[in-house]
């Protein structure tokens, strides 16, 4: 029987654990709090983000993240990016030899500005060929309700690719193998920070248009920042490209478009951040993609903007005046 391990009991983390123990896997998820996990051992549910969904009984809790991986075949992260290190490097000494990591991820890594497999790699001590990446429009309520969705599984290894596809394949969750892994790691982070964007337009009320330009010219930056790191331009055509940029940048369920939406409407950085809300990868790896786009002399308009306004004080209008003002070329 294949095993995997969940570390992060958030609203994707649990909905893809759902996924894979519902392809037949048995699978633990590591929840920081001892009475989160007991509640989803008690009631087959998570109170704290999908209330009212039951999960399938193969799918146990644990707070000992070294009982979680125990084993695995799979070792599934879905923390925060910028705590990744910190929650790998806790476990990496009782993973199992040959284990799949696989990244739920989408960020690049403040400081060192390396993507998320490669932190793993890194932490772990494993080949590039056992760490693997999903990403896709892959929006975890409609995902944990079973509501038809396809996604990308990545990894160097075209084999491991393809035994995480088969250990996630379900009746409403497709996976497509694929073995551009940088190509999906950019693709998700960038769309968080193109959603940042497009929510601060709806915020301000603007129209479809401009949401459309937003996230057409998007998508060409993180094309542009792909092909120079090595990633296939057809990448950003597919599910971990344009597919997760339409879900990210369109759906009131998307946690950066909804975070852009509110600076859209005025709110400080600061107010946002005092609410209550999950994690919203983009407004912190917003700044390490700006920085690994000047390292490698890349144009990025779009995230430059979305830096200005989270971490330098500039006003959502004052971005838009700034886009719009930009020098006429060709597309």
């Amino acid at each position: 029987m294949t095993r995997a391990a969940v570390l992060g009991t958030g609203s994707w983390g649990t909905a893809f654990g759902k996924v894979l123990a519902d392809a037949g896997t048995d699978v633990v998820l590591w929840a920081r709090r001892q009475e989160l996990a007991d509640a989803v051992n008690a009631t087959h549910e998570n109170p704290d983000y999908l209330p009212g969904l039951r999960l399938p009984d193969n799918l146990t809790a644990t707070s000992d993240p070294l009982e979680a991986v125990a084993g695995a075949d799979f070792v599934v992260l879905a923390v925060p990016s910028q705590s990744l290190r910190a929650n790998l490097a806790a476990v990496a000494g009782g993973l199992a030899p040959g284990a799949v990591l696989v990244s739920l991820m989408k960020g690049v890594e403040l400081g060192t500005l390396k993507r998320m497999s490669e932190v793993m790699a890194e932490v772990a001590d494993v080949p590039a060929t056992q760490v693997a990446v999903v990403s896709g429009p892959n929006l975890a309520k409609e995902i944990a309700l079973g509501q038809p969705a396809a996604t990308v599984v990545a990894c160097t290894d075209g084999a491991a690719a393809e035994r995480l596809q088969a250990a996630s394949m379900t009746r409403y969750f497709r996976p497509y193998s694929n073995t551009d892994v940088v190509g999906c790691e950019l693709g998700g982070a960038v769309k968080n920070v193109i959603a940042l964007a497009t929510g601060m337009a709806e915020g301000m009320g603007l129209g479809d248009n401009t949401k459309a330009s937003l996230m057409t010219r998007g998508l060409a930056e993180t094309a542009r920042l792909g092909v120079v790191l090595g990633a296939d331009p057809l990448t950003f055509s597919g599910l971990a490209g344009l597919g997760d940029l339409i879900a990210t940048c369109s759906s009131p369920l998307s946690r950066n478009r909804t975070f852009g939406e509110k600076l859209g409407r005025g709110q400080t950085l600061e107010e946002i951040l005092a609410q209550k809300q999950q994690t919203a990868e983009g407004v912190k790896s917003c700044r390490s993609i700006l920085d690994l786009a000047r390292k490698h002399d890349v144009d990025m308009p779009i995230t430059e903007q979305v830096v200005a306004v989270c971490h330098e004080g500039l006003s959502p209008r004052e971005v838009i005046k700034a886009l719009m003002g930009r020098e006429a070329r060709s597309e």
